[in-house]
């Protein structure tokens, strides 16, 4: 066989590949409702329940947290309070900034640089790498954190976790306004 028609087949081949690799964009959703405004949602107390599963899907932990929310014009503060399983307890503090056209950018002590956000219609898209503490050392980790708005109370939270590439869980957890 001739080595163009190989080469052409093994091109298209990888372009099928990563066609298949590609994520969503928020986009994606812009016209489903109902509508998630950031600001709105994340004012006043909120309440999560979630879980990290690894990349076998086994549940390796499982938590709760009290957050309260709130906005003074484009900037906010998120304060984050988790139990875990376990026994022990973290607190994160967000510090976040409406960018306008639907988007974010944040930060808080554990992540590393800034977070950056999209939403349109019911969902928002964080990008961003956290500090993260494993038996003694400090992993940075990559997180692809999606929210859906499932109605004005409710919103479906799923980040997945990954470092160098490599798949390392998923964080699910449903947050819902007090």
């Amino acid at each position: 066989m001739n080595t163009l028609p190989r080469r052409a087949l093994l091109g298209a081949g990888i372009a099928i590949a990563l066609a298949g690799c590609a994520s969503p964009d928020v986009r994606d959703y812009a016209a489903e409702a109902p509508r998630l405004d950031l600001r709105g949602f994340f004012n006043g107390p909120l309440s999560a329940k979630g879980m990290f599963t690894d990349r076998a899907g086994r549940v390796v932990k499982r938590f709760t947290v009290e957050m309260t929310g709130r906005w003074e014009g484009n900037e906010g503060v998120l304060d984050e309070r988790f139990r875990y399983s376990d026994g022990s307890t973290q607190r994160r503090v967000w510090r976040l900034r409406a960018l306008g056209q639907g988007r974010y950018s944040g930060t808080a002590d554990d992540v590393v640089g800034e977070a950056a956000g999209e939403s349109a219609g019911n969902a928002l898209r964080w990008n961003y790498t956290l500090a993260l503490p494993v038996d003694g050392r400090v992993w940075n980790v990559a997180l692809d954190d999606w929210m859906f708005l499932l109605d004005e109370r409710t919103i479906l939270n799923r980040s997945a976790m990954s470092k160098l590439g490599l798949h390392l869980g998923d964080v699910t957890l449903v947050i819902t306004k007090d």
